[in-house]
């Protein structure tokens, strides 16, 4: 499994660190319990309302986040940095470079998981997709994983293997790009501890965050899994890899493309078309080489296939492989323009998310945690059916899961565009769309039970192994030390292999390329930076409301982007414009519609109505899936960080007088004093006037105003027939 020796020197002994792979292998299985839990949660809680028990802190909107984000950052980041170390020093045959470095990194991020989950719970959310923990947790996040990086290199450093294994090249490029990707999407103004806004605004935000968001699912959830897949695979079926020569094309070609696809999740938005296209044709390259990689597992399994049917290590590692090549034949995909349109803000996406986390990434776990745990506790697995009852059970809740949400995708997609002979919606009524698929989301929770409970066997097979684990010394091993050579004979890549710090730059120049052609020139441009617009900054009272929204998770539910097509024209109004959003940090486009979109809904309803809405939503839209908001009616909006909150956004561009600043207050409680006589008019009390309740009506009345009130002074007011919202 090692690679080749060369230049070998005066054997050395040495031991491994196990003790941290430890400590990270339980604390991916904590976390992996409590991200799937939530996510059995979130799944009731789309199947019926009641789920959310009315309670403030387990809303949907606000345990979303907390599900994606255990699911990537606590399961499977704990699992990663377990699998890493582990692999690492055995390719290198060297112990960990700095342990105490390593368990500093364990307890810092073991503290981001837990104070960023219970942050996002209190509604502590900077609103962007897989990157809502505060600028505090942001700057952690760095830290921790830059000491998993030098400990990585140092123990490359150190190593007496002359040429990195294949395995090492995918956690070289994992470092180097995820620490570009979440340096450059967190860069934010904080406001006070816990608030910040975003330096990128509307459409250069959005670019941002996919192209950080597209690519965290691409070099955290997979480039490193696929070079643990090159270790544990070819080790638990004990053959070597398929081919070199393909992992070598798999591997450059994968980080080169993968980075150019994340505007593929803007598709018929307002970015630039040539940043669209660029965005759907590299993520239809992205099929090469993700089936090269897939491949090249799978057939390093040739002729063990009777051995993948006995051990259950196999199993999870060749199921998991095979899910990979389903979610990367997927992916490009709903990435084709035509299709995207049909499949885009719908569960197919979902369904889609899924086969990749829990097909490729919890079943990559299960494999990786089943091969090391009895090696290094020293002691054999405890129940070998089990792990195979797990697996089944996985599968089968998997598969529940995957298809009644594709059903509902498609499902939701052909609904929302299906427009009669006279030109006209056949379903005006969003909430057709929602009630037609409920049976499908009672399917995905039952599913996502059955995932549930294959963890818990994987979690009493865990603790009955380690509990019959007997306490035994700390192995040690020897090696030949690394000495200078002659490299003639080597050929170029093989020589590259030889030099780790160089094959890291190499790799971070790789996914640079992209990264610069495709955002540079939509940051820079002053087409999407305008001194003179018809937008009108937020006013202090919307601005308090846009940060409840975003409190509230509103964004997970409900997109603000009308695309142009013409049901989207019909049902909603005039198509989006980059114009409207310059104001935007974050951007609030979405990534679904539990709901329909909100970018007109200003002045299409009262003010009541939006009150009656959060207070009880089937009030007014009988059959809304929405929880019930009562404490907006309680809670204050913050009136004391108004001031700060405009000074941060006009040190950002956007132009707030210096008199209206100081007037911030003044301003707010005149404009909420307004909205509360309104809502007083149909026996609401007067004391309702500095509730986050007015402030969120506030914002909500803003979206969209603007560009009809621009039209109208146009003469081009846009007819939309508009359905209930």
């Amino acid at each position: 499994m090692s690679t080749e020796q060369s230049h070998q020197g005066a054997m050395e002994q040495f031991s491994y660190d196990d003790k941290v792979v430890k400590k990270y292998i339980l604390a991916s299985l904590f976390w992996g319990f409590a991200a799937l839990a939530a996510g059995v949660t979130i799944a009731f809680q789309m199947a019926s309302w009641k789920f959310n028990f009315g309670l403030e802190w387990i809303t949907f909107g606000r345990l979303r986040p907390l599900h994606t984000n255990a699911a990537i950052f606590a399961f499977v980041g704990n699992a990663i940095f377990a699998g890493t170390f582990y692999s690492t020093q055995r390719l290198a045959k060297a112990r960990l470079f700095n342990s105490f470095m390593a368990n500093i990194q364990f307890w810092l991020w073991q503290l981001i998981i837990a104070g960023g989950g219970a942050s996002l719970l209190l509604g502590y959310s900077h609103g962007k997709e897989y990157a809502e923990l505060e600028w505090p947790f942001d700057i952690a996040i760095a830290v921790a994983w830059v000491l998993w990086g030098v400990n990585i290199l140092g123990t490359l450093w150190k190593r007496r293997e002359k040429h990195i294994y294949v395995a090492i090249w995918f956690y070289l490029a994992t470092f180097v790009t995820v620490a570009v990707l979440h340096i450059v999407n967190s860069i934010e103004m904080p406001v006070s501890l816990m608030k910040s806004y975003p330096v990128y605004a509307g459409v250069q935000d959005a670019l941002v965050q996919w192209w950080y968001g597209h690519n965290a699912v691409a070099f955290f959830l997979t480039t490193p899994f696929l070079g643990l897949m090159y270790y544990f695979v070819p080790k638990a079926a004990n053959r070597p890899v398929y081919s070199y020569r393909l992992s070598i094309i798999h591997f450059w070609s994968l980080i080169f493309l993968y980075i150019w696809a994340g505007p593929h999740h803007l598709l018929y938005s307002t970015l630039p078309d040539w940043a669209q296209t660029l965005g759907m044709v590299f993520s239809v390259a992205l099929w090469a080489p993700s089936w090269g990689g897939m491949i090249n597992g799978l057939l390093t399994l040739r002729g063990a296939w009777d051995k993948v049917r006995r051990d259950p290590v196999l199993k999870f590692l060749a199921t998991a492989v095979t899910f990979y090549g389903m979610a990367t034949f997927e992916g490009p995909l709903m990435s084709i323009k035509s299709v995207n349109h049909l499949a885009h803000f719908t569960d197919w996406v979902v369904g889609h998310v899924h086969s990749g986390t829990i097909g490729w990434n919890y079943m990559m776990v299960a494999g990786i945690f089943y091969f090391m745990i009895p090696r290094i506790w020293n002691t054999k697995l405890y129940s070998i059916k089990l792990a195979n009852l797990q697996f089944w059970t996985a599968t089968i809740g998997l598969l529940m899961y995957m298809m009644s949400m594709w059903v509902a995708g498609i499902t939701q997609g052909l609904m929302w565009r299906a427009i009669d002979d006279g030109g006209r919606l056949v379903y005006p009524q969003f909430v057709e769309t929602v009630v037609r698929i409920i049976p499908m989301y009672w399917i995905r929770a039952f599913g996502g039970v059955l995932v549930l409970i294959g963890f818990c066997l994987m979690l009493y097979n865990i603790y009955m192994t380690i509990k019959g684990a007997k306490e035994e010394k700390e192995a040690v091993y020897q090696a030949p030390a690394l000495t200078p050579g002659n490299d003639a004979h080597d050929t170029p890549h093989r020589r590259l292999e030889g030099m780790p710090m160089v094959f890291t730059i190499l790799s971070l120049l790789a996914i640079l390329v992209g990264s610069l052609i495709e955002i540079v020139p939509t940051l820079t441009s002053h087409k999407y930076i305008k001194e003179k617009t018809f937008m009108k900054p937020y006013t202090p009272l919307e601005l308090a409301g846009r940060d409840v929204y975003i409190k509230e998770g509103c964004y997970v539910c409900h997109s603000q982007l009308v695309r142009p097509a013409p049901d989207e024209y019909i049902r909603y109004g005039e198509v989006s414009m980059a114009e409207e959003h310059v104001y935007d940090r974050p951007f609030q486009w979405g990534s679904r519609r539990i709901g329909p979109d909100l970018a007109r809904v200003g002045g299409k309803y009262n003010n009541m109505w939006h009150y009656k809405h959060m207070i009880d939503p089937r009030a007014v839209t009988p059959g809304s899936l929405m929880p019930v908001y009562p404490w907006l009616a309680k809670h204050k909006y913050d009136q004391k960080s108004l001031r700060k909150k405009m000074k941060v956004m006009a040190s950002l561009g956007v132009p707030y007088s210096e008199e209206e600043i100081a007037n911030a207050n003044e301003n707010a409680v005149k404009q909420a004093k307004e909205i509360a006589t309104d809502l007083a008019k149909s026996g609401v009390d007067m004391s309702i006037q500095d509730k986050e309740m007015v402030a969120l009506i506030a914002y909500l009345q803003k979206l969209g105003a603007d560009i009809k009130r621009y039209k109208k002074e146009k003469g081009d007011v846009a007819q939309s027939e508009g359905g209930e919202q």
